[in-house]
């Protein structure tokens, strides 16, 4: 079995120019809100307010449409709350704010490695886009495994402080 793409496959490019396909796909959808949209993704942001408007775009695309973002996300204000709560350390707290922020991270690069492999293989099977999102996968598991266990080493003692 073959693994490699080719590279009219991975642009999505046949015989035909870039600026002939975009014309197509301009063809295909007639809304203006459609439209803006699809000329937006083509800007490159020229000042700093349309670079965190992107940015904002993206993360809320992840908070709207990823089961998983929105869990990380309940999870990390629950023990930040409960850091507060609880009076931890400066340094106990920035630590729980960074493992979260590092899961949300690898949530939203785990979105956007699946939106692109499947930009690229489309609805076909391949055995290295299966390979790329499971590894990403795996990368956001093994980041919120480690921040569960450092927040329950920061939190279980005085939760249990509590019950006990």
């Amino acid at each position: 079995m073959n693994n490699d793409l080719s590279l009219s496959r991975l642009f999505l490019l046949k015989s035909t120019s870039l600026s002939q396909q975009m014309t197509k796909t301009d063809n295909l959808e007639t809304s203006e809100q459609n439209a803006a949209q699809r000329n937006d993704s083509f800007q490159i942001a020229t000042n700093l307010l349309l670079s965190f408007k992107y940015a904002g775009q993206g993360v809320s695309y992840a908070f709207q449409t990823q089961r998983n973002f929105r869990i990380h996300l309940i999870i990390g204000v629950t023990a930040l709350s409960l850091s507060l709560y609880f009076h931890l350390s400066a340094v106990a707290c920035s630590i729980i704010s960074l493992t979260i922020a590092l899961v949300l991270v690898l949530e939203l690069l785990n979105t956007a490695l699946e939106a692109v492999v499947d930009l690229t293989v489309g609805r076909e099977f391949h055995q290295l886009a299966k390979i790329a999102k499971d590894c990403a996968a795996g990368a956001v598991l093994i980041a919120a495994i480690a921040a569960l266990l450092i927040a329950c080493v920061l939190l279980l003692p005085n939760i249990l402080a509590v019950f006990l």
